[in-house]
């Protein structure tokens, strides 16, 4: 067992804002950090990032938790493996495993990056070191690429023949498991044995975003007939669909330009990098994808993208700019000149003439395809035009801001000269085409995911899962139970729910900020509370007004709840602070009166549990799962205790923003629970 003193070494040595922007690209806001959030799709940032708590908090999907947390979400890993990856990038030494700690499916993923990593010494080895490697090293000499190059990127040549990674690495005493699982070897069409994957190419090591090789992409050399690229299959580790070759490198240039070039090739990738061009990946020989656009767009919100100019090249640009539009990026296109490509340009002109001509050939994605339609003599042809300008109008129709498709629509009038009323109608044709087949596949998606709980329940012998079988841990427990069906909400709602919505309607986007940094809305016992909260989150994700008058306004149930809320004298009840263990006056100070009502709330919250907890210990089936609900019972009771034992300001911290500050007094009113008396 690793010690606990060891685990919080480690979370007090891992910068959590560093962590987190290897995925993410973070800007300051106030005392916290804001990015989009990578655990669902998102265009408004709701994902904030707090270091001096250590955490970080989805306003979007609820998403929360710690360093530990972000990285077993992340890289898909358990907590062990989290704390051992932290560990050694922190420099923080932690003993030997228990192996009765890590699960098969641990061992298997360690096992596959041990195997991958061993593959790429073997590679770059035999690269660098044996005759029949010279024609990948003249290859790489031809371009530029040094033995500094050859090294940062991993580069090396996999053997012709049929078995010399496979004999190796069993010699070492590598388990062929872990080989076969990696995508390096395959097993012999006869039945006796097993070859190596890859074979006389020179090989281009795949990284996450971390800087692990996950992945391998062979490049034959020479004029044989077959694939010029093959790459690694679909592992525990690597998902194609959502990985970018060269991110490692580029991510930090990225978030610091704000844009990202997306190519085409592996070699453009390196020529440009190493001509001082950082901020530059490739889809890694896939087509794009939106998981691909989406992690693009959490370090950059534009895109030039450089695609080649055959009729391959352009089919996928068309696809890459309507996943880009709908992801809510900037996208712009460049066309290099006739024969080049990135790799080729950039060695021959060098940096400054690859930015200038970025700068003064990318166009935006309309621009681009009606001068490639006037290059190819389809717009003067009214036929040809009609369908470019519905190919164009269905670019407009993926993205999400209505400003930003009435303006194209305008510009692209401003091009076809047709009217602007016939092209918005057209483009509400497409748009509702969009969302129907958006349904379709949500609903092939969801009978898909149906068979395969079908499949996996009789598969398992069972009909159904059994309730409350989830008891990994107390915090696991409260996000991830079944909601049980409450009865409805008595009458009189409670009065720090109210409060929390009221502080939110009055003082606008820096307590929303606040409150929801400390809660999510299962916290909410009433129903229609419940739903405003969420409502308002909404409202703050889409940066629309969030205020007294605009909920006055609304639909039913938001006038008369706004009434009920804000009309009424004095919301939190004035002999509440003999629960909770603190006073305070009301809106002295806002923040102050927040604090309060997040106790009470959560204090609330947990009694709610506790009774969920007595009633599943009461009709638990046998004792093992008895003790499981008894050791969450306690649990819940110590967090609790902690809770209601705890200043408010250990709790919630002030925060540190301007904003907050103008309507904060310094001086805070309010007196603790006498526990003697």
């Amino acid at each position: 067992m690793i010690p606990d003193e060891k685990k919080e070494e480690v979370r007090g040595a891992a910068d959590i804002v560093e962590v987190v922007e290897d995925y993410v690209k973070l800007k300051r806001s106030g005392r916290s950090w804001k990015g989009l959030c990578p655990f669902h799709d998102e265009r408004t940032a709701s994902f904030h990032v707090t270091p001096d708590l250590g955490i970080y908090k989805c306003f979007g999907c609820g998403a929360s938790g710690d360093v530990f947390n972000f990285m077993m979400e992340m890289e898909g890993v358990g907590f062990v493996e989290a704390l051992r990856s932290l560990g050694d990038r922190y420099g923080v030494s932690l003993p030997e495993e228990d192996e009765q700690e890590f699960d098969e499916d641990h061992h298997l993923r360690e096992g596959i990056y041990h195997a991958l990593k061993y593959a790429g010494v073997f590679f770059f080895r035999h690269l660098m070191e044996t005759d029949e490697a010279q024609k990948a090293r003249d290859y790489l000499q031809k371009r530029g690429y040094d033995r500094t190059i050859i090294k940062k990127y991993g580069l090396g040549y996999a053997p012709a023949g049929g078995e010399k990674l496979y004999r190796a690495a069993l010699d070492s005493g590598l388990n062929e498991e872990y080989l076969l699982e990696a995508g390096l070897i395959k097993p012999s069409n006869r039945g006796d044995g097993f070859y190596d994957a890859f074979r006389g190419r020179l090989m281009f090591p795949i990284f996450n975003p971390s800087g692990k090789v996950i992945a391998y992409a062979g490049r034959v050399l020479g004029k044989q007939k077959t694939a010029k690229y093959i790459n690694s299959p679909q592992t525990k580790v690597y998902n194609k669909s959502k990985v970018l070759y060269g991110i490692n490198f580029a991510k930090n240039e990225i978030r610091k330009t704000d844009e990202v070039i997306l190519v085409e090739g592996y070699t453009d990738v390196i020529s440009l990098q190493q001509n001082g061009v950082n901020n530059i990946v490739a889809s890694s020989g896939t087509s794009l994808t939106p998981q691909q656009m989406n992690l693009l767009h959490r370090y950059g919100d534009t895109i030039t993208m450089i695609y080649d100019s055959d009729s391959a090249g352009q089919r996928a640009m068309k696809r890459g700019i309507n996943i880009a539009l709908r992801e809510g990026m900037d996208v712009k296109l460049l066309e290099l000149p006739e024969g080049e490509d990135p790799d080729s340009f950039v060695r021959q002109f060098g940096k400054d003439s690859f930015l200038e001509l970025k700068q003064e050939a990318s166009e935006d994605f309309l621009t681009y395809q009606i001068h490639k339609a006037k290059d190819e003599g389809r717009w003067e042809a009214p036929t040809e035009k009609k369908k470019v300008i519905n190919e164009i109008l269905e670019s407009i129709a993926h993205m999400p801001d209505p400003v930003s498709r009435e303006t194209f629509v305008q510009h692209l009038n401003s091009k076809a000269k047709v009217g602007d009323r016939a092209l918005f109608d057209e483009l509400g044709k497409i748009r509702k085409e969009l969302k129907e087949e958006r349904m379709r596949a949500k609903k092939r998606e969801q009978r898909r995911r149906e068979r395969e709980q079908r499949q996996q329940q009789q598969e398992g012998g069972q009909a159904t899962p059994p309730p409350h079988t989830h008891t990994v841990g107390f915090s696991e427990q409260v996000e991830d139970r079944p909601e049980k069906k409450r009865p409805a909400p008595p009458q009189k709602r409670p009065n720090y729910e109210k409060e929390l919505i009221r502080l939110m309607l009055m003082y606008g986007r820096e307590m929303i900020d606040y409150i929801g940094s400390y809660c999510s809305e299962k916290h909410f016992e009433d129903e229609e509370i419940r739903a405003f909260y969420e409502d308002i989150i909404e409202q703050y994700k889409a940066e629309e007004e969030v205020s007294v008058e605009v909920y006055a306004n609304r639909e039913h149930p938001y006038p008369e709840l706004v009434g009920e809320i804000v009309l009424e004298k004095h919301s939190v009840s004035e002999r509440h602070h003999e629960k909770i263990g603190v006073q305070y006056k009301k809106d002295k100070n806002p923040y102050r009166t927040a604090k309060g009502a997040l106790k009470a709330l959560k204090a609330h919250f947990i009694e709610r549990l506790q009774e969920d907890l007595y009633s599943q210990y009461n009709t638990a089936e046998g004792e093992e799962e008895r003790k499981k609900v008894m050791k969450l019972m306690k649990e819940a009771g110590r967090r609790r205790t902690l809770l209601q034992q705890s200043p408010v300001d250990e709790l919630f911290p002030d925060p540190d923003t301007e904003a907050a500050k103008s309507v904060s007094d310094k001086v805070f009113e309010y007196k603790m629970k006498d526990n003697n008396k």
